[in-house]
């Protein structure tokens, strides 16, 4: 068992460092010591391969990325754990931390630069707070990465897992349907983490897609249609897709040529038939 999953030796590695945990950023450690090779296992991290990890803490699912993969790459925000991770990483020259933050990093300069060309995933526990932002920045910039393994709150799994037209399923649902093929690959309990959450947690892939499912003409409108659809998904959307700029007329005439309902709300939909309505939409 790695010393990073010890509970005692963490809080006397914190201590030496004077690190104290930040609410703000959503920090909690993971102790479980069968989650991260789990991971590391699932991301598909090999000799040959490389892997970006986001906000690696005091470095427990890095290390275990490092066994594995040629080279890793890990982002932290938090520049007070850059010590911390300079003692625990010391023995894996194959790892190299950045400082920064990923919502405002360019990754895909980041990844040209890091990683020379070998295939790369992603691999990461995700704070809580942003976990849609992170994973719709690395799936709408297209970039060169096979697959997103990440840790993400136990709700969150179920909405970006979801199946349309499920009560679990929202705009990001569909979004993330678009760019990849998502699987819920196992649960993690709240008691895994150093302090421990209020909820549990859940692992999940991302297969990045090499094309879309489905084709539309417009995908700014397509996203715009779904966002306004689920920010009142209680209307239907004849009512709610006001918004994006088409009056009630137009929207009424845009729903029957696309075989679609009057009364359709955004979660009965799928994202097949959002892309006939918004390509419908689009030519008015």
């Amino acid at each position: 068992m790695s010393a990073l999953t010890d509970i005692a030796a963490v809080k006397a590695l914190l201590a030496r460092h004077g690190f104290h945990f930040s609410k703000a950023m959503g920090q909690n450690f993971l102790i479980n010591p069968s989650v991260c090779p789990r991971m590391a296992e699932a991301c598909g991290a090999r000799e040959d391969t490389g892997v970006l990890e986001i906000g690696p803490g005091i470095g427990v699912l890095t290390e275990q990325l490092a066994l594995r993969a040629g080279r890793v790459v890990a982002v932290e925000l938090d520049r007070r754990l850059l010590p911390v991770l300079a003692e625990t990483l010391a023995p894996y020259p194959q790892v190299n931390i950045v400082s920064g933050d990923v919502l405002k990093l360019d990754l895909r300069r980041l990844i040209e630069e890091q990683f020379g060309g070998m295939p790369v995933s992603v691999c990461a526990n995700l704070p809580y707070y942003i976990t849609s932002p992170i994973v719709m920045k690395l799936l709408e910039e297209r970039l060169p990465v096979d697959s997103l393994t990440v840790m993400v709150q136990k709700e969150a799994a179920q909405r970006l897992c979801a199946r349309p037209g499920t009560r679990e399923a929202g705009a990001v649902t569909l979004a993330v349907q678009y760019y990849a093929e998502a699987q819920i690959l196992f649960p993690v309990s709240r008691g895994s983490f150093l302090p421990a959450p209020h909820v549990d947690s859940a692992v999940i892939r991302l297969t990045v897609r090499r094309t879309p499912p489905c084709t539309v003409r417009d995908e700014a409108l397509l996203f715009r249609l779904i966002r306004a659809g689920f920010e009142q998904r209680r209307k239907t959307l004849l009512n709610s897709l006001s918004s994006v700029g088409r009056d009630r007329e137009h929207i009424r005439q845009a729903l029957h040529e696309a075989a679609l309902p009057e009364n359709a709300r955004a979660e009965e939909l799928t994202l097949t038939q959002f892309a006939a309505l918004a390509d419908r939409l689009g030519e008015g």
